[in-house]
């Protein structure tokens, strides 16, 4: 049982593609993982949205990879 803790706090949570507007902020807001700095390499956030800064679509699968 110990094993699996250990196991789930070393896996980097993925942003959500679009941020749901809660007011506390959930741990996988984009808004707030950009804020410290979590939010993987070549990701930003406009309007409330996940975006690539090069401009191409956000796709789970190729998010997961920059993670």
């Amino acid at each position: 049982m110990g094993k699996k803790k250990q196991a789930k706090a070393n896996v980097k949570r993925l942003p959500k593609t679009k941020c749901c507007v809660s007011k506390k902020r959930c741990d996988r807001c984009p808004l707030r993982m950009l804020k410290e700095g979590t939010l993987p390499e070549g990701y930003t956030v406009k309007k409330r949205e996940l975006v690539r800064v090069d401009g191409k679509k956000v796709t789970k699968k190729k998010l997961a990879k920059a993670a």
